[in-house]
């Protein structure tokens, strides 16, 4: 065919369809079950499913009798008419279906039932019209893709009533409804009589974790307790009943003693080591297996026998020291792996810390995961807890440096990757400056704090000790990282954060850490590309240079600087005007690093050194008279400092 002719035949083919991308609606983007740092990262792949392969041919074919022949041309309207035949005809397949007029109408009734804004009175008025219209066709319309949102509609917004008629509906159909991929999303926990054994365990786990209150929650484990404790446990009782299930197993054993209190915490064991053991099934990472773990070993605390203590401690923990990674990203998988470590013996925590090694950078980013890496750098060491011969005594290497090699390493080795988040961030800082509440809120502090009463009887090594110990482990890494990237880890608004803190209180030579953060301030001031400023314009990087020159941070409780021990603000102020050199520094003045070159005069106003002449010879009057005109921010701080130099 000429080009001519399949251009035509191309244009009076219409326009080729494309498959429509939904957008995520906002129920789509909201809170995630919390995932284990044991599963691999997924990539995110693009959606070329609309583009050619690169196959199509380049002109409508008609196939007769076996040949290809062209198009013929066709009436300009044809297209048109053909887009109209095929709707008629996509109307009448779906008008062929089962049940359509029940869905049309009930679609038309949820459009008006599910929007957000609706007042109280009008909602329900609608939930009664699209309830008249799905009565006797739940189960019809539950599996559907494009239905089994109307159902969770009612479900969510419908009142006890609703509730019931539907649980009715779906009575016998419970294990099916949680597998199927479309009727698994409707909120089984709002439904009356479907209990947890007839709901699949992701089904499960996103309702405790993402969608149930206190009470609801505490029926869900109930079933972890056995069923002596499920027919103690009122479901519809008084309020104070209520509030006693919302404590759980601790609500439960109240006031019970004896045979039964063992018979509870026996079952609950076994239901705990049934699932440890078998890690294939995927229940280990859920939420609820976690809260139920946490309460089994907080009640084992609470034993007054410590050799029962010991001995229900050691069979949980034999059961599930293999699988304590998939369980440090939720806050009671958390809390349940560092009691474990806190109370376990020496070759307890080395096994923990075996378990974890592969994933401790995915550890660092996680909230949860890294109070188990921090509880780790705190408590871990060989204590010898009975006398051993001398013959043996090498046996027993010091627990800091097995920490050391096992783990700071690895946080070091992922730096680059790790100041980029805030979580990566304080994993870093913890190695240097473990506790300050510069980079950890109160409330992390005080999760840390919890095992220090433990920490003291299980451990004979000083805390200060250990932390000095961690942190001189952790410096050499660091400095020599800061010594290869500090010009661009600085520039960053959270890497000048884990910078300032290193050189601050890392221990060892940092000199050429320093000439490295030195050297990014010699550069042209101000510069002369604007995407790319000087170290010193900006704000962030350039309260780092302050910091570090003024020896310590500013406490805002006694309006004085803390100064570092392990920092002398003396040297790198004279290693300053060496290597930044008389030109950058007053253009600095001049610009926007008055606060910074303050600092600087100030730090060696009080020293004797030959910088000092140097630097005060290099702001003459005529110098001083133009930043005096020129009045920028921190000039009059910067004039005052320059006095003192003479």
């Amino acid at each position: 065919m000429a080009p001519g002719k399949k251009r035509q035949a191309a244009s009076q083919a219409g326009p080729k369809t494309k498959k429509l991308q939904l957008e995520k609606t906002p129920a789509d983007k909201g809170k995630k079950r919390s995932q284990p740092i044991t599963r691999p990262l997924q990539e995110e792949t693009l959606d070329n499913s609309d583009e050619s392969d690169g196959d199509e041919p380049d002109e409508e074919e008609v196939i007769v009798e076996g040949e290809a022949q062209p198009a013929v041309a066709k009436d300009p309207n044809a297209a048109r008419e053909s887009h109209k035949a095929q709707k008629v005809l996509h109307e009448q397949r779906k008008a062929s279906k089962p049940h359509f007029d029940t869905l049309a109408q009930a679609k038309s009734a949820w459009r008006l039932a599910h929007q957000k804004s609706l007042p109280k009175a009008e909602r329900t008025k609608y939930i009664n019209q699209l309830m008249d219209v799905i009565r006797g066709h739940v189960i019809d319309i539950v599996f559907k893709h494009d239905a089994s949102r109307i159902v969770q509609t009612v479900v969510r917004y419908g009142g006890e009533k609703e509730r019931n008629e539907i649980a009715s509906e779906l009575k016998g159909r419970f294990k099916e409804l949680a597998q199927n991929k479309y009727s698994k999303s409707l909120n089984t926990t709002r439904v009356p009589g479907i209990s947890p054994p007839f709901t699949s365990p992701p089904v499960l786990a996103d309702a405790f974790e993402l969608y149930t209150n206190a009470y609801e929650r505490s029926m869900l484990l109930r079933d972890f307790y056995g069923k002596e404790a499920s027919l103690f446990t009122v479901t519809a009782g008084s309020e104070e009943e209520k509030e006693r299930s919302k404590k759980g197993l601790k609500g439960i054993l109240e006031g019970v003693e004896g045979e039964r209190r063992k018979r509870i915490m026996a079952a609950l064991k076994d239901n705990l080591m049934s699932i440890f053991n078998n890690p294939d099934k995927g229940a280990v990472s859920h939420a609820i297996v976690h809260r139920a773990l946490w309460e089994y070993l907080s009640t084992v605390n609470t034993i007054e026998d410590e050799a029962e203590q010991e001995k229900l401690r050691r069979e949980i923990f034999e059961s599930c020291q293999d699988v304590l990674a998939e369980m440090v990203h939720t806050k009671d998988g958390s809390r349940s792996v560092r009691e474990l470590i806190v109370r376990g013996t020496a070759k307890d925590r080395k096994h923990i810390v075996k378990a974890i090694k592969p994933h401790v950078e995915r550890m660092c980013k996680d909230d949860e995961a890294q109070l188990v890496l921090f509880t780790a750098l705190d408590v871990i060491e060989y204590a010898l807890r009975h006398p051993v011969s001398a013959h043996f005594a090498h046996a027993f290497h010091s627990d800091t440096k097995l920490t050391a090699k096992s783990l700071v390493s690895d946080v070091i080795s992922s730096a680059t990757s790790l100041y980029q988040s805030s979580q990566g961030r304080r994993s870093l800082i913890y190695l240097v400056a473990p506790r300050t509440r510069r980079h950890f809120t109160p409330a992390q502090i005080n999760l840390l704090a919890e095992i220090d009463s433990v920490r003291a009887q299980t451990s004979k090594k000083d805390s200060d000790v250990r932390c000095a110990e961690i942190r001189r482990a952790a410096s050499d890494g660091l400095l020599s990282w800061i010594a290869e990237n500090g010009a661009a880890i600085s520039r960053d608004t959270g890497g000048c954060l884990v910078v300032c803190e290193v050189m601050l209180y890392a221990e060892g030579d940092k000199s050429a850490a320093s000439e490295t953060l030195l050297k990014a301030l010699s550069a042209t001031c101000p510069a002369p590309d604007p995407a790319h400023p000087h170290p010193i314009s900006l704000p962030h990087t350039s309260r780092m240079y302050k910091t570090l020159l003024q020896g310590g941070h500013f406490s805002h409780t006694t309006r004085t600087i803390e100064p570092a021990a392990l920092w002398s603000a003396r040297d790198f102020a004279t290693k300053f005007v060496e290597i930044v050199g008389r030109d950058v520094i007053v253009a600095m003045a001049r610009d926007e690093g008055a606060f910074v070159v303050a600092a600087l005069c100030e730090q060696l106003a009080a020293s004797d050194a030959e910088e000092k002449k140097t630097l005060h010879s290099w702001f003459t009057k005529g110098v001083k008279k133009e930043i005096e005109d020129a009045a920028g921010k921190g000039s009059s701080v910067l004039l005052q400092s320059l006095k003192a130099l003479d």
